[in-house]
C-alpha cells in the first residue's frame, strides 16, 4: 500500500505544472497592428511594416506600443527585438518609469523590461527611443510579450484584420425617425471639427442615409473635400463589374465639382469639392431625397454644402439610383479614419441641428441620437471609441489610443432648437 502511494505521489510530481507557469499568461502582441509613431504617416509607413518594426534609423522618431487593460493588474512584459549588427541602446519609457536597454543578439530574443503596476484600467503606451547605435537601424522589432496573472482579464489588441485595426474603429450617430408615417424629403445638418482633431485620413460625414453619405475629408496635408456618395445597388468592390442597368447615373454636379465611381468598399457614383473648410468652423449640410418623376422605380439624391465665408449654398451634385423608390431613410452621422497609417492620431467631431423637413413642408426635428460602431470596435481589437451629447449637440470621438469607450447603442439627446430657415426654391443647381 506505501509503495503505491509513493508511486503515485511520483507521477504527479512528474507531470504536475509549475506554479509559475499555472498562474500567469502570456500574450504576444504584435508590432504590427498595435505599434505606431506620432512623427508623420509617411514615417510610420516606412517603420511599421507586416514583419515588424523595421527601418528604424532616426533618433528623433519614437516608437510606441499600445495595448488595453481591461483592469489594472500588473503584468510583466518583454520586448522581442534584435539588430542586424553591432549594437544599440533604446530607452524604455511607461508612464513615469524610464529605462535603457542594450541590444547586442543579432537573432531575436525576449528581453526582459521588467514588471509593472498601471496605475488605471485602459491604454498602456510602452513608448521606444532610440539613443546610440552601431550599426544602421536601432533594432528590429517583432512586438512585444505580455505576462499577466491568470484570473486578471486579458489583454485587448489587434490580432487579426491588420487593415481595419491600424485604421481604428468607426462610428456612428443614428437619428431615429419618431414618425414614420411622413415621406422626408430633406435631411438638414451642422458640423463643427474641434482644433487639432482634423488629421489627416479622416472623414468627418453629416447627413448619411441609407444609400450613400455626405461629408467632409482631410485627404493630405494640403487637401480637403465635401464629399458626396452614393451606392449602386449591385453588390460589388468592382465599380467595373456593376452592369450598366444597375450603375448610379449623374444628372447634375456644381462648378469645380469631380464626379466619377468609387469601389473598395461598395461601388457607385462619387462626387467631391476640393474646398479649405477649416477646424472651429461650423458648417451646413442638406441632402434632397425622392422619388425620380420621370421614370419608375428611381431615386433621385442631390446634396449642397455651404460656404460660411461666401455666405451661400453651393450644389455639389445629383445622381440617380436605379430599382429604389424612397425617400429619406436612416438619417445618421459617422467619423472614420481611412488611412491606415493614420489610426494613432485621435479624431472628433461635433454634429448638431439634425432635421428633417417632409413633403407637405413641416420640419422636424432629429433631437435623439444612438450610438454604434463597426466590426474592429465589436470584436475589441480596439476601444479607442466614444460618442454622446455635447452643449447643443452630439459628438463623436474614434483614434488615438484614448480610453473610454461608449457603450454600444447608448442613447443621446440634444435641446430642440430652431428649424433652419432654407429657401429650397433658389438653391443653385449647376
Amino acid at each position: 500500500m506505501k509503495l503505491l502511494l509513493i508511486t503515485n505521489l511520483f507521477i504527479w510530481l512528474l507531470f504536475a505544472p509549475l506554479t509559475s507557469a499555472n498562474t500567469h499568461t502570456e500574450y504576444f502582441i504584435a508590432s504590427y497592428g498595435n505599434s505606431a509613431t506620432l512623427t508623420s504617416i509617411k514615417e510610420n509607413k516606412t517603420l511599421i511594416t507586416d514583419s515588424g518594426i523595421q527601418n528604424w534609423h532616426s533618433a528623433s522618431t519614437p516608437i510606441s506600443h499600445y495595448f488595453y487593460l481591461p483592469s489594472n493588474s500588473s503584468f510583466n512584459v518583454k520586448l522581442r527585438a534584435k539588430v542586424a549588427t553591432g549594437s544599440s541602446k533604446i530607452r524604455v519609457d511607461y508612464h513615469q518609469q524610464s529605462q535603457i536597454i542594450t541590444l547586442k543578439n543579432q537573432q531575436f530574443q525576449d528581453i526582459d523590461l521588467g514588471t509593472f503596476k498601471p496605475s488605471k484600467a485602459g491604454y498602456q503606451q510602452l513608448k521606444l527611443t532610440g539613443i546610440t547605435k552601431t550599426a544602421t537601424t536601432f533594432a528590429d522589432i517583432q512586438g512585444i510579450v505580455l505576462k499577466i496573472d491568470k484570473e486578471s482579464a486579458a489583454p485587448l489588441y489587434v490580432k487579426d484584420d491588420i487593415y481595419w485595426g491600424r485604421r481604428g474603429p468607426s462610428v456612428h450617430l443614428n437619428y431615429p425617425i419618431a414618425d414614420t408615417s411622413k415621406d422626408y424629403q430633406w435631411f438638414y445638418s451642422e458640423l463643427t471639427v474641434p482644433k487639432g482633431y482634423d488629421h489627416q485620413g479622416s472623414y468627418f460625414m453629416a447627413n448619411g442615409f441609407a444609400e450613400g453619405y455626405f461629408g467632409m475629408q482631410v485627404n493630405s496635408a494640403t487637401e480637403r473635400r465635401v464629399l458626396f456618395s452614393v451606392w449602386s445597388p449591385f453588390q460589388t468592390d468592382d465599380p467595373a463589374a456593376i452592369p450598366v442597368e444597375m450603375r448610379i447615373q449623374q444628372l447634375a454636379k456644381g462648378n469645380n465639382v469631380y464626379t466619377g465611381k468609387f469601389g473598395n468598399e461598395g461601388s457607385g457614383g462619387q462626387s467631391y469639392l476640393v474646398f479649405p473648410w477649416q477646424a472651429e468652423q461650423r458648417y451646413r449640410f442638406l441632402l434632397k431625397v425622392n422619388p425620380a418623376e420621370q421614370v419608375a422605380n428611381h431615386t433621385d439624391y442631390s446634396a449642397y454644402f455651404y460656404d460660411p465665408i461666401a455666405a451661400k449654398w453651393l450644389f455639389i451634385a445629383s445622381f440617380r439610383r436605379p430599382t429604389t423608390s424612397t425617400y429619406v431613410a436612416r438619417p445618421h452621422s459617422f467619423l472614420e479614419n481611412f488611412i491606415p497609417d493614420a489610426g494613432q492620431y485621435e479624431r472628433k467631431a461635433l454634429y448638431s441641428n439634425q432635421w428633417l423637413r417632409d413633403t407637405q413642408g413641416q420640419w422636424h426635428a432629429l433631437n435623439t441620437a444612438v450610438f454604434s460602431y463597426d466590426a474592429t470596435a465589436a470584436k475589441q481589437a480596439r476601444m479607442d471609441y466614444q460618442g454622446g451629447s455635447e452643449g447643443s449637440g452630439f459628438y463623436l470621438r474614434n483614434t488615438g489610443f484614448f480610453t473610454g469607450p461608449t457603450k454600444l447603442h447608448s442613447e443621446f439627446e440634444r435641446p430642440v432648437s430652431q428649424a433652419p430657415e432654407i429657401n429650397l426654391s433658389a438653391l443653385p443647381n449647376n
